[in-house]
């Protein structure tokens, strides 16, 4: 079983962490992602800098400029983390945008992911109607799960369509900003979970943009099977180094809580 199925049967609210590989240096990636499992996180977003984040706020886009100049690269990353199921055992998928992932060649891609021990695929910019009829059979070659993103102008027809392609989590955009820009959520926003929630999807959903501290993350799983945090946990690396990964996710303060604890 795909380790991100796994995790999904857990009995608890889920906390993922997204970081810019190669931030805020070149060779920080794994201690990033190993001081991230120390600290308890459920899921790793390992995000693969591009020059054009269409979806990403200021913050992952500074990120990104930094470790495009650090020397970030696709092969570069695959070589930084060939080894990282030697120490890492939770779900990791890599976010990015199609246009690496093409130039790198996506059956490459889709292979050195698998070899590696990637679990997943953030694809933000890759159509669900080009997937099916170019890609789907090579990520399900080698056991990758393609999240899709939904967001509140997400029509029912179109969720239910991403949902009938899906096979593990839906990515559930809390607005339709950029990420990074809400200070909390709105009754629109927890309208639209609720919204979400009543349609009953087969894949749980995981909500993401906006999530940055306990309180947000309490808020965004109240419905939901957990929360993505980003540019929250970017700022506190910028501002604070590894060292201050273990006391970022305490203050969630979400370990060993229960579905009825969380809410």
């Amino acid at each position: 079983m795909n380790r991100i199925n796994k995790k999904l049967q857990e009995d608890k609210k889920l906390l993922s962490i997204y970081f810019t590989a190669g931030y805020p240096k070149l060779e920080d990636t794994v201690p990033v992602l190993e001081e991230l499992v120390k600290a308890g996180v459920d899921m790793i977003e390992i995000g693969l800098p591009f020059s054009d984040p269409l979806a990403d706020g200021p913050t992952i886009q500074e990120s990104s400029t930094a470790a495009l100049k650090n020397g970030m690269t696709t092969a570069k990353l695959f070589d930084q983390i060939k080894d990282i199921r030697k120490t890492v055992t939770i779900p990791l998928i890599v976010m990015g945008y199609f246009n690496p992932m093409l130039q790198y060649g996506v059956e490459k891609f889709c292979k050195e992911c698998s070899e590696i021990g990637i679990d997943g695929l953030i694809m933000p910019d890759l159509p669900l109607a080009e997937y099916e009829a170019h890609y789907k059979a090579t990520f399900e070659k080698y056991d990758l799960k393609m999240v899709f993103l939904i967001t509140p102008q997400t029509s029912d027809e179109r969720i239910k369509q991403i949902d009938a392609a899906s096979d593990g989590f839906i990515y559930m955009v809390s607005s339709a900003s950029t990420t990074g820009k809400t200070s909390g959520f709105s009754t629109v926003q927890t309208d639209y979970f609720e919204r979400i929630a009543a349609l009953n999807l087969k894949n749980p959903q995981i909500v993401g943009f906006g999530i940055k501290d306990r309180e947000t993350f309490k808020a965004a799983t109240k419905t939901a099977k957990g929360a993505i945090i980003g540019s929250a946990f970017i700022k506190t690396l910028t501002e604070n180094g590894i060292e201050g990964i273990s006391s970022f996710v305490k203050s969630i303060n979400y370990l060993g809580a229960s579905p009825e604890d969380i809410r």
